[in-house]
């Protein structure tokens, strides 16, 4: 009798066990999205303050049409992008035409002078930034979430409900570690 409630009671440990493996793996996996979302957020005010931007830069840059549209065609490319890989580099196909319209717009001293220009431009630096911010923690919750999937007993747990590894948001360009370089 004793050892029948010696094996209950390792039965219900190991359930146990399981129970807050899983649970710990569920909650890190929320927070891996949680801090993806939280870049979305910093995207998509990247995404609506690049069309007052371009608005801005028509009124002045009259040669530079070309450069504009890549803008625009980079915008739209980073707003229809799913999935981390596709909006990794849509969004680095749009800091890209960014930095083009910023060097063509030195050649315009009125549309450096300008009020609206400028303040635009110091929202997307300060939308830059909060981008790089939640991207580093986002890569955070990623390490922490696939170091646990790898950990033993967790690697046994993960396998068995089809825990899958994050991806990490990395910059494919060393170019493209910087932010946009704004000069107004």
């Amino acid at each position: 009798m004793i050892a029948l409630w010696i094996i209950l009671g390792v039965i219900v440990l190991i359930v146990l066990m399981v129970i807050g493996i899983y649970n710990s793996l569920v909650q890190m996996r929320v927070g891996v999205q949680n801090a993806w979302s939280q870049i979305d957020v910093q995207l998509k005010r990247r995404h609506d303050l690049i069309p007052n931007l371009v608005e801005t830069a028509k009124g002045y840059i009259t040669h530079e049409r070309g450069t504009l549209e890549a803008v625009i065609k980079a915008r739209q490319m980073a707003v229809d992008a799913s999935g981390i890989k596709d909006k990794l580099a849509a969004e680095n196909m749009l800091t890209s035409t960014l930095r083009s319209l910023f060097a063509v717009s030195e050649n315009y001293p009125n549309l450096k002078a300008d009020q609206t220009m400028m303040r635009l431009m110091e929202e997307l630096t300060t939308t830059e930034n909060k981008i790089g911010f939640s991207r580093q923690f986002y890569n955070d919750e990623v390490g922490r979430y696939n170091a646990s999937l790898q950990v033993f007993p967790n690697n046994m747990i993960a396998g068995q409900f089809s825990f899958k590894a994050a991806d990490f948001f990395q910059l494919e360009d060393a170019a493209e570690r910087k932010a946009p370089e704004v000069k107004f």
